[in-house]
């Protein structure tokens, strides 16, 4: 019994909202708003922890795209054989990382840091897509190569001019 007056006591003093005045208008909801606090110093310490790990994460991000493009350039300099849509998917997923981790940290952008590493980035893949690009003319005249030998092959002069079966 104890227990029930306890219980009605503290929802008694509990205070009541006034139904009237509340919207239920989603455009008057408010938003959370961080107001300062008095100490000042624990809300700073944790806004500079909370960005030293948006940019460890981020530039941990970059890094990993950095490795993947290292990698299948360095492969197609090396002339070895790479599965190429292995690498597409891991850069695929990875640039995608780093795109949603950019546009959640927009604020980062400015970091000297955060700058220097998208700049070697870009330089890692303007060679990786010159590599590519040299990987994939090669390919391209090897299979005009085929293609002509191919139609060679089958060619029994028929249709070619009578300046090609005299060899002139």
């Amino acid at each position: 019994m104890q227990v029930q007056q306890g219980a009605a006591a503290l929802v008694m003093e509990q205070p009541v909202a006034d139904i009237e005045a509340t919207t239920t208008d989603p455009a008057d909801a408010l938003l959370p708003v961080l107001l300062p606090n008095p100490g000042g110093e624990a809300v700073i310490e944790g806004t500079d922890a909370a960005r030293s790990d948006e940019m460890r994460g981020l530039l941990a991000a970059i890094r990993r795209l950095e490795s993947i493009v290292e990698e299948e350039t360095a492969a197609l300099a090396a002339g070895k054989k790479i599965d190429f849509d292995d690498f597409s998917a891991r850069k695929s997923r990875s640039m995608l990382e780093f795109v949603r981790l950019m546009r959640a940290r927009m604020h980062l952008g400015g970091e000297i840091e955060i700058t220097e590493e998208i700049q070697r980035l870009r330089e890692k893949l303007e060679r990786n897509r010159s590599v590519l690009e040299m990987h994939y003319d090669a390919v391209r005249e090897v299979a005009t190569v085929i293609v002509k030998a191919i139609k060679d092959a089958e060619s029994d002069g028929t249709y070619t001019g009578r300046a090609t079966q005299d060899g002139k």
